[in-house]
């Protein structure tokens, strides 16, 4: 699997996380990935971080700066109308891949 289908898989989960749960900081994007997935994803922030700049740098999010509930600030990020689109073309691709990948492990 090449890189970018692995970088493409981040997106796609953050993507999600944000079109069910609305804006979150990065650390709620990480608690919700994992708990999600009942532990078995578990996203770095080096891997973090320097995802949610680029999806940011291709509108497919946008941030802004606010507090916490325990009054510490932190940037809170939303899924954008281009961002919903990528989700939607996102969701169709790795579709198409788990469709291939299903007839490899199938394959007698």
């Amino acid at each position: 699997m090449a890189k970018n289908d692995l970088q493409g898989t981040l997106d796609l989960l953050v993507l999600k996380t944000l079109s069910q749960m609305g804006e979150l900081h990065g650390y709620g994007i990480v608690v919700h990935i994992q708990r999600a997935s009942d532990d078995l994803l578990r996203v770095e922030e080096g891997s973090l971080y320097p995802a949610l700049h680029r999806m940011e740098q291709r509108r497919w999010i946008a941030s802004e700066w606010a507090l916490t509930n325990t009054n510490r600030r932190a940037k809170y990020y939303k899924l954008t109308s281009v961002g919903r689109q990528q989700l939607q073309d996102a969701e169709k691709n790795f579709e198409y891949l788990m469709k291939g990948v299903r007839a490899i492990l199938s394959y007698a």
